[in-house]
């Protein structure tokens, strides 16, 4: 594991020089090929760098213990970062649909050639970084390759685009593949960004059914009633449950050992990683105001 989370980090690391060393080599190319759909492809990169830097940083921590200042752990940076992506990406793709619209009416010329080599070292440059992350274990990796790839289908967008600009000098192609683009980044940053607002204000992960786990434990033999359930999740992978169990009659502590030990399997089988269980009698007063 220790072998796995080292290699994740150098793999993450050599994605993120990659990226960012084209990124300026991207800026410079759309400035001098009067290119928007080639800034606006730089602009995500630059946004896709900031990932990278942030994902290099974190899986640095994410092994870290928990400590005094957190309890949990460093686990949820990560949700901080995409958050941070987020809005980065946000804002600049807003920033290139006001330069690339107004292009529509009144199309500028584009060296078309030179938006060629650039969707070549472009395929080059994101393709080898994707192929570094393949075979990446933890979410971290996989969102990076995910990401990388999308890179990947974009240039390849750009290069189509400038072949047909070549031969048909269509010049609103180049505001055309920019819209497209941005409006794809805007899709994919706006489901993640929702996503990750959800994670922070602890809702209930999208792929565990509270209602059924109520069911299934309500079932167990010694419960008479359940309440003040919690589910949520630290980082979009770690979830954890706190509830409150009546039993039917009182027991001793080690009584209640089996039946903790069969509802920590069950949760754990549907995903949830961290629980906590109270027990209590049916006369007795909850103090949690549940």
């Amino acid at each position: 594991m220790a072998h796995d989370h080292t290699k994740g980090i150098k793999n993450i690391r050599t994605a993120f020089l990659l990226n960012f060393i084209f990124t300026l080599i991207e800026i410079a190319g759309g400035l001098l090929t009067n290119s928007i759909a080639i800034i606006s492809d730089a602009l995500h990169d630059l946004g896709d760098s900031l990932s990278l830097g942030l994902a290099w940083y974190f899986q640095k921590i994410s092994s870290r213990k928990r400590d005094q200042t957190y309890s949990f752990g460093y686990r949820r940076f990560t949700v901080l970062g995409a958050l941070i992506n987020s809005a980065v990406l946000l804002v600049g793709s807003v920033f290139i649909l006001t330069e690339a619209i107004p292009r529509l009416l009144e199309p500028e010329t584009v060296n078309a050639r030179g938006m060629f080599v650039l969707a070549i070292i472009g395929i080059i440059a994101n393709g080898l970084a994707a192929y570094k992350m393949r075979h990446g274990k933890s979410m971290n990796e996989k969102v990076v390759s995910l990401h990388l790839l999308e890179d990947v289908l974009g240039w390849g967008a750009v290069l189509i685009g400038s072949v047909v600009l070549h031969f048909t000098g269509l010049a609103i192609i180049d505001p055309i593949l920019s819209i497209g683009i941005t409006l794809y980044i805007l899709i994919n940053v706006i489901r993640n960004l929702v996503n990750s607002l959800k994670i922070f204000l602890q809702a209930v992960p999208p792929d565990i059914n509270i209602d059924n786990i109520k069911h299934q434990i309500e079932q167990m033999e010694g419960v008479y009633n359940i309440h003040d359930i919690h589910i949520w999740s630290l980082d979009g992978e770690y979830n954890i449950l706190t509830i409150h169990i009546i039993v039917d009659q009182p027991m001793q502590l080690q009584d209640a050992v089996p039946m903790k030990t069969r509802i920590r399997k069950m949760v754990r089988d549907m995903g949830i990683q961290h629980v906590t269980i109270e027990t209590e009698l049916s006369e007795e007063d909850c103090d949690q105001n549940c």
